[in-house]
């Protein structure tokens, strides 16, 4: 919704044909919202480009990177992750109720929406499409080890799959386990190897060497 047309001095006819089918009918309904004076195209642009780029993922790598490096903040996390993610300043929409499940070495957790697409923005930003789409709703479910294995993550059989429904009451933040080889490093070092799907399930956080 952020990509607008705009005037300029050519001659020709321009065609969105790059659009596909969904991203048009968001299109239109945009359009006719605006004409009817039910929507600010500027507010909405600028609520997806702050989600985007200045919220998005960050603010949860900023709390699993404290909770690696500060046991009393990730007692806390584990305690109250509501207040303890609101103290770093990380509040507001969906992400009101907040519960953190930490990786272990012998479980790893995932995390769903089975009824529509619950998410924390406030810490993870908008959700990515693949998290909101009827397979991975229903297969994540029925089949979590067969899901990670498709999104490049293979779990040992010995490893327990913990799968959480996320929900309009309360919404989950995966803290993955640290990578090896990260004594000494700073939060703001240690946040660059926390990743988004980390933070879902789907993937693990990345070695001092895949951050390079």
């Amino acid at each position: 919704m952020s990509e607008r047309h705009h005037g300029h001095g050519h001659d020709h006819h321009h065609h969105d044909n790059h659009f596909t089918d969904m991203e048009a009918r968001v299109k239109a309904l945009e359009t006719v919202l605006t004409e009817k004076g039910l929507i600010d195209p500027a507010a909405i642009d600028a609520i997806v480009e702050t989600y985007e780029t200045k919220v998005g993922p960050r603010n949860g790598a900023r709390v699993v990177a404290k909770a690696w490096g500060d046991p009393q903040f990730a007692e806390w996390l584990k305690r109250d992750a509501t207040a303890a993610i609101a103290s770093l300043g990380f509040t507001g929409r969906q992400g009101e109720h907040m519960r953190a499940v930490f990786n272990t070495p012998d479980t790893h957790n995932l995390v769903v929406c089975t009824l529509c697409s619950c998410y924390p923005w406030a810490v993870l930003g908008l959700p990515p499409v693949w998290y909101k789409a009827p397979p991975y709703r229903s297969r994540a479910v029925i089949d979590p080890r067969g899901v990670l294995a498709e999104f490049g993550l293979e779990l040992s059989a010995a490893k327990k799959i913990r799968v959480w429904d996320s929900t309009a009451e309360l919404r989950y933040l995966v803290v993955p386990e640290r990578p090896d080889r990260t004594e000494g490093f700073s939060e703001e070092q240690l946040a660059e190897l926390v990743t988004r799907d980390s933070m879902i399930g789907t993937g693990l956080a990345l070695s001092p060497e895949a951050a390079r």
